[in-house]
């Protein structure tokens, strides 16, 4: 019993404290922030300009591995309880005043929460067994496909720019 209470108390702590939690579904694992609240963390989502939400769905079950503020490595795992919050109801307002605090760079700040409403997705994800085991092998996997490119090549001359203003400085 006290074992439990402490592996529930460490995955909460150690949520709170991440920035980000890596969420699994039904696909490959995925870097998600969230905020913790009531107990449970809160992700936001699967609209424009919001992080993808692939495989997590109402009523399914997630693996949540949370990783060292500090270090990056991995602290410990839980099995989540997926549910979406309903638009508009108290849960759901509550969920969104507490990351519309923690969206960084949004570009509509002001109507956030309206544009959530209409074209997002706010789920809940309430832990179950912890697990503070590490595992024998490695969990790295390949980068998932993305569109992103950097713009443009480097400049052929700043490697010599950088070098100079090393010697100078």
């Amino acid at each position: 019993m006290t074992d439990s209470l402490l592996d529930r108390a460490l995955a909460e702590e150690a949520t709170k404290k991440s920035g980000l939690i890596w969420v699994r579904g039904t696909g490959p694992a995925r870097a998600l922030w969230h905020v913790w609240l009531d107990g449970a963390a809160l992700v936001v989502g699967d609209g424009p300009g919001e992080q993808p939400l692939p495989g997590l769905a109402d009523g399914a079950t997630a693996e949540v591995t949370v990783r060292s503020k500090d270090k990056g490595g991995r602290l410990v795992g839980w099995t989540a309880g997926v549910r979406e919050l309903a638009p508009g109801s108290e849960e759901w307002q509550a969920a969104v005043a507490e990351l519309k605090g923690k969206r960084l760079n949004a570009p509509d700040a002001e109507t956030i929460t309206e544009r959530w409403a209409r074209e997002c997705r706010v789920l809940r994800l309430a832990p179950g067994a912890v697990t503070t085991a590490h595992p024998d092998g490695s969990l790295a996997a390949t980068p998932l496909p993305t569109p992103a490119t950097t713009r443009r090549p480097a400049p052929a001359a700043l490697p010599r720019l950088l070098g100079r203003r090393r010697r100078n400085g």
